[in-house]
């Protein structure tokens, strides 16, 4: 099988040390204001990805995201600000790192190679047919991602990929892939960079677009919100307050008391 690493191929630029802060700052983004049109043009593919992962979720189902490095990171971040923002659970959406917790912050050696450890991972989950798992891998030819992959085909659950090199193992493993093509980065081979924002964008539309088919939007507020600190707290304030048409300290009331603006507002309607 032969495919093209675009995301190995050489920058644009060159002689990027001989340029000055602004150069640099121009070129990278320069670079960066062609992500959302390669985003777009991946749309159909999230689109039936996101439909898949709604049906499963419905009946129990989580969204598994695994990954190696950035895209791993990526992956833990959109699963960590999924319970604050929509009132979901711990554990309805998990972001699975090669080489564990501890790669979060500091690269493990070699992880990322390993075609055994990905389905361990996910095996601690007790994974099954309603969950999803998503393998993110810019490069498209992770080990630790693709034979998880296949042992989630091989068992009925339902698997899906985001990657920045069409055509790639992890596109041709996956049942459902997003290939966003965002080309070559500024410094080459640095998929940080576009690779990077590219994935976190399809993150975005995929856990938002989820949560508001799963009823955890409403109008276009975050009702189900936890209230973690007094920004949130005063957000949700003056949501209920909007939506019920009562001051400031009666609204700041019934939040305290039912815990999160939904239940708030349901309990004078």
């Amino acid at each position: 099988m032969s495919f093209t690493l675009i995301t190995e191929q050489s920058s644009n630029f060159d002689n990027l040390e001989k340029m000055s802060v602004k150069e640099i700052l121009l070129g990278i983004n320069a670079v960066d204001k062609t992500v959302p049109d390669a985003v777009e043009v991946a749309i159909p593919q999230i689109e039936s990805l996101v439909k898949e992962i709604v049906v499963r979720m419905k009946n129990g189902g989580r969204i598994f995201y695994m990954g190696a490095g950035t895209s791993g990171r990526l992956g833990i971040v959109d699963a960590s600000e999924c319970p604050p923002t929509f009132g979901v659970e711990q554990g309805v959406v998990v972001g699975i790192i090669a080489g564990g917790d501890k790669a979060i912050r500091k690269a493990v050696e070699f992880a990322e190679d390993s075609t055994e450890q990905g389905w361990k991972d996910l095996q601690e989950f007790n994974v099954n047919e309603n969950d999803t798992v998503i393998g993110i891998a810019a490069s498209g030819t992770t080990p630790y991602v693709i034979a998880a992959l296949k042992k989630c085909n091989e068992t009925g659950i339902l698997t899906g990929c985001i990657t920045c090199n069409p055509g790639s193992p992890v596109a041709l493993t996956a049942k459902l892939s997003i290939e966003v093509a965002v080309g070559p980065e500024f410094v080459t081979g640095s998929t940080r960079m576009k690779s990077g924002t590219a994935q976190k964008l399809v993150l975005n539309m995929i856990s938002t677009s989820v949560m508001i088919q799963l009823g955890r939007v409403k109008g276009n507020r975050m009702v189900d919100m936890q209230l973690s600190n007094n920004k949130l707290t005063d957000r949700g304030t003056k949501m209920v307050m909007n939506e019920l048409g009562i001051d400031y300290d009666k609204a700041n009331e019934l939040l305290k008391k039912f815990g999160s603006v939904r239940k708030a507002v349901n309990s004078v309607k």
